[in-house]
């Protein structure tokens, strides 16, 4: 039976697509240098916004990132003021996570989005009460695929890894569920393409939140 549900953010529980790549174009406008697209974006982000950085100076022409300081520091200023432009939560996820509640379940985020910012989008987008628990990336603590986060964020809700599922959109979530011991659900309404989810193995692939109350439902 599980006790707790931790979620990522970008491409799982909320569409923030639109605030990275537009957060993203700010940075290289503001820099002189060129923008990405959309899809490039999709592409880039999963791995924190030091690697989004990373590779959009790279698509942009500055393969060896000597302007990587700059574009980090203008690019934080910039997405802390965008980080909730025009995001949304995917449907269903909102009667999802009350079912979840009402089932006496522990919720939490864990985002590879730096911390101010995760927090900020989760409580913009679904208020202080649905998570028990809100991270995103902190200086000292490993970014996922490291299932040490994960895994204190269970252990503070008083559930194994045997008890809690993971749930996310990419190889990276892939990898931090199976890092952590806990059953992983991907989605494919996010960032990935099936091809991508089936090649990290998960537990289970899913379509619909209805799925993701199944597979709860089934192991309780």
């Amino acid at each position: 039976m599980y006790k707790a549900c931790i979620f990522d953010l970008d491409g799982t529980l909320t569409d923030t697509l639109e605030s990275l790549a537009y957060s993203v174009n700010e940075t290289m406008k503001e820099m002189g240098m060129p923008q990405i697209t959309t899809e490039q974006c999709r592409e880039f982000v999963g791995n924190g916004a030091k690697v989004l950085i990373e590779k959009t100076l790279k698509a942009s022409g500055d393969e060896k990132l000597t302007r990587f300081d700059e574009a980090y520091e203008t690019y934080l200023r910039i997405f802390d003021k965008c980080c909730t432009y025009r995001v949304k939560p995917y449907p269903g996820i909102p009667e999802m996570l009350k079912e979840m509640k009402a089932q006496g379940l522990k919720l939490g985020v864990l985002s590879n989005k730096p911390d101010r910012q995760a927090v900020h989008v989760v409580e913009e987008i679904f208020g202080k009460n649905i998570f028990d628990h809100i991270q995103g990336q902190k200086d000292g603590v490993p970014r996922k695929p490291d299932p040490t986060a994960v895994l204190s964020i269970a252990a503070e809700f008083g559930s194994d890894p045997s008890e809690t599922l993971y749930i996310g959109d990419s190889e990276v979530d892939g990898a931090t569920g199976k890092a952590a011991g806990m059953d992983t659900v991907l989605v494919t309404w996010g960032f990935r393409s099936r091809y991508v989810l089936e090649a990290a193995e998960p537990y289970r692939i899913v379509d619909s939140t209805d799925e993701i109350l199944m597979t709860i439902k089934e192991k309780g």
